[in-house]
């Protein structure tokens, strides 16, 4: 019986002690991230939602008060009520459900990427901040389409991104292999050596 044949009989398989030194890949499944024009349509619906609640909220108002709906300029009584209740819609739905109602439509919710839930800086982050960012720079949105996990600018400033609720993908995770042991001899030194052959030499006297 050779050496290779111990080593295969004492390894539970020839394959175990061919991997011990090579990666293990393990299946794992994660929720999709949303793309572009799934969150394109249901960005539309949350738009079609905050002009109808507004207009219904907001119009009565300057309508009584004898104030113009007409202006355009940013520090317009209407320009300013719109904002805020623009931005108050994301941030609110978002902090409290996780998912504006164009979002629960399509059945996709907000995520955060470094924390097990979403807290409210990184949706102050996400829908105020980034939001007002990807209004001034309105073609920066179509870096869901670009960045990874499909991260749009407000995303990637608060570390999230979008997924759909109940659809899962699978990945590979790689684990790194198995550590090999390593034996380490101790030097010997001279003095130890030299105890045994002086006994030898005492035994031959």
């Amino acid at each position: 019986m050779t050496n290779n044949e111990i080593v295969m009989q004492g390894s539970s398989s020839i394959e175990n002690a061919l991997l011990i030194d090579r990666p293990i890949t393990n299946k794992n499944y994660a929720l999709k991230t949303a793309g572009f024009w799934i969150r394109f349509w249901a960005f539309l619906i949350d738009g079609l939602i905050i002009t109808a609640v507004g207009g219904i909220l907001v119009n009565p108002i300057f309508y009584l008060m004898d104030w113009s709906l007409s202006e355009t300029v940013w520090y317009a009584p209407i320009s300013i009520i719109s904002a805020i209740f623009y931005y108050s819609y994301f941030v609110l739905m978002t902090g409290f459900f996780g998912q504006t109602l164009g979002k629960m439509i399509f059945g996709l919710r907000v995520i955060s990427l470094k924390h097990e839930k979403l807290t409210w800086s990184d949706v102050l982050f996400r829908d105020w901040i980034g939001r007002i960012i990807n209004s001034i720079f309105v073609p920066l949105y179509i870096l869901v389409g670009i960045l990874p996990n499909n991260q749009g600018l407000h995303d990637f400033f608060a570390d999230t991104t979008v997924v759909h609720e109940k659809i899962y993908i699978e990945k590979n995770i790689v684990e790194p292999s198995l550590p090999m042991k390593e034996e380490k001899t101790e030097p010997v030194s001279l003095e130890e050596k030299s105890e045994p052959e002086k006994l030898e030499g005492k035994n031959e006297e």
